[in-house]
């Protein structure tokens, strides 16, 4: 009887996340490289999803709506998600989790300066908030893309976000202009 649970437990452990067509355990994507960790190639085709953001400048201290979206019924499983400087290979501000599709990571040992995918349900758009850092140049946000085992996309980008060079600021640091979230016409 002892040996079935033993044979249960390994075919599960073994089989069980390919059959369900996305791996369970171990599915990171590199903060650095934006690679998963299992072997497959990236796809080289135009990728099917894209990323949108709220705003096309930013303040320190902004928070930028981000969506990552399915351009057709493809849908994804999994992905990361990071701003970073134009030619910069390091994540830049921090999200703010918002989404229960989505959760933090840590890349660099600053928490939350990556987002990612909290279960491996298909999912058609996820969305998050970022927080603008001090002290950035112009940026993207940048993903990979998991639709499956065998399909994934990586570097994908959003347009360029451009920092606002304000003269007006007080003596705390902090711009003494005001953004508009929702205007009346």
């Amino acid at each position: 009887m002892r040996r079935n649970y033993c044979f249960v437990f390994l075919f599960c452990g073994t089989f069980l996340p390919r059959i369900l067509g996305f791996p369970q355990t171990n599915t990171s994507i590199d903060c650095d490289s934006l690679l998963p960790n299992y072997e497959a190639e990236p796809q080289t085709s135009a990728p099917p999803y894209l990323i949108a953001v709220s705003f096309d400048n930013f303040e320190p201290g902004n928070e930028i709506q981000v969506t990552l979206e399915a351009l057709k019924d493809v849908g994804f499983k999994g992905f990361n998600l990071q701003a970073r400087e134009i030619e910069g290979d390091v994540p830049v501000g921090t999200f703010k989790i918002t989404d229960p599709n989505t959760k933090g990571l840590e890349c660099h040992n600053v928490t939350n300066s990556a987002v990612s995918h909290a279960n491996s349900d298909v999912k058609q758009k996820v969305t998050t908030t970022w927080i603008a850092p001090h002290d950035v140049r112009d940026l993207q946000f940048i993903a990979t893309v998991v639709q499956d085992l065998e399909k994934f996309w990586v570097g994908i980008q959003s347009k360029t976000l451009t920092p606002m060079r304000s003269e007006s600021v007080n003596g705390t640091g902090k711009s003494k202009r005001k953004v508009c979230f929702e205007c009346i016409c």
